[in-house]
């Protein structure tokens, strides 16, 4: 399945929590990062999530947690940084804690087309 949307370069701040399905189900392989601004481990990933967005054929998508609640829980989320990488719709990779950028573009190259 080949999406036809352009990838973003840059993260997609979740404000909606019903586009949640659409954006993991338009995009090849997503990155979702769970995450909340008084985090600091989130802010330290910062670069690299952005960096995966700008770098990968990923896309990228910030929820947080604090915000979206209910979408944190339905996916399991009791720590954060939490990250899940989407492919073809499907949840395929979960890592939990701060991660570099080699471990995030490693963990999307591993699930991109």
């Amino acid at each position: 399945m080949s999406s036809t949307e352009p990838v973003p370069a840059e993260p997609i701040q979740l404000s909606d929590p019903d586009d949640f399905d659409d954006i993991v189900a338009e995009h090849d392989v997503v990155l979702v990062d769970f995450h909340a601004d008084w985090c600091g481990p989130c802010q330290m990933m910062e670069p690299a999530v952005e960096a995966v967005a700008a770098n990968t054929d990923a896309a990228v998508v910030k929820v947080d947690v604090d915000v979206h609640q209910s979408l944190a829980a339905e996916y399991g989320v009791q720590s954060i940084p939490t990250l899940l990488v989407f492919a073809g719709g499907e949840l395929v990779d979960r890592t939990v804690g701060a991660q570099s950028e080699d471990d995030l573009t490693a963990a999307v190259a591993e699930h991109a087309a």
